[in-house]
């Protein structure tokens, strides 16, 4: 068995660079042997990738994928260059492992197994469209391209594309004779396209003013209609303590006539009796 238990492909990560934006590397393993091989894959500088995934399998003349991304850098590097490493371990493990069966102590040299190491080093690419100067011997140097952005329609394309945040940059685009006709139209086909954009906003503005004003109106109305209920409220509550009081004096006379028709009804009774003892002395014999 040789040294090597998978074949790596790329040797080196090489990543298009640009400021604030991420990169990719897709990096493959070939598993040329007839055992079942795990891989682990480490880095000098694990804030600056991310790497999925960073361990696993591969079967038997079997292959296996990862991709290594880098974060989004908001400076360059110095010369474009960058000393960080990724080193590959790989490993035979038994017959029908998963991924699930790979632990730390398996790539440990100290538990006596082979393990295979591979370093990868990391390349810096610059883009076409990149803005970024290219190194050229140690200095940095424009490409032979580098013209005037007036004589160069492919530069204005590119520095110039349409963007909803700008709504005057059509005045940036500048007329030159030496542009071709088909360049000039594109140039007049932007130039209409962003006036029409212009105008769609400035009534998309209007419209928003108009549905605030009606917000507003609503909220006015609102609160309006709020204190018309406050009023209507107190007024309810008061009529409902005049009713109360009213039902309260309706009891109190009705216990005070109950009290005083009681007490009056012994002399009435009194004076009945004597009346009737008269009219029976008269019409008894004597």
């Amino acid at each position: 068995m040789g040294s090597e238990l998978v074949e790596i492909q790329p040797r080196e990560l090489r990543f298009a660079f640009e400021l604030k934006k991420q990169s990719s590397c897709l990096v493959r393993l070939s598993n040329k042997q007839d055992e079942y091989v795990a891989f682990k894959v480490k880095t000098t500088s694990p804030k600056r990738y991310c790497v999925r995934p960073n361990t696993g399998v591969i079967q038997p003349r079997s292959t296996c994928d990862f991709t290594v991304t880098m974060q989004a850098q908001r400076t360059s590097p110095p010369d474009m260059q960058l000393k960080d490493k990724f080193l590959v371990q790989s490993t035979i493990v038994p017959f029908g492992s998963t991924d699930e069966d790979i632990t730390p102590s398996i790539f440990s040299k100290e538990s006596g197994r082979f393990i295979d190491e591979c370093k990868l080093r990391v390349v810096l690419v610059i883009p076409p469209h990149s803005p970024i100067l290219q190194p050229f011997n140690g200095t940095m140097k424009h490409g032979e391209d580098d013209e005037s952005p007036a004589l160069k329609p492919d530069f204005i394309h590119k520095a110039f594309p349409i963007m909803k945040e700008s709504l005057s940059f059509k005045d940036a685009f500048v007329d030159d004779k030496n542009l071709a006709p088909s360049h000039v139209k594109e140039i007049e086909d932007l130039k209409s396209k962003i006036t029409t954009l212009e105008s769609k906003l400035s009534e998309e503005a209007k419209d928003m003013e108009d549905l605030r004003s009606n917000i507003d109106a609503l909220q006015s109305k609102l609160s309006e209609a709020d204190k018309m209920i406050a009023i209507l409220r107190e007024e309810n509550t008061t009529r409902i303590r005049l009713v109360d009081r009213s039902q309260q004096e309706i009891v109190r006379l009705r216990r005070t006539a109950a009290a005083r028709a009681q007490a009056g009804f012994p002399v009435f009774f009194v004076i009945f009796i004597w009346i009737v003892g008269i009219v029976l002395g008269y019409l008894l014999p004597s």
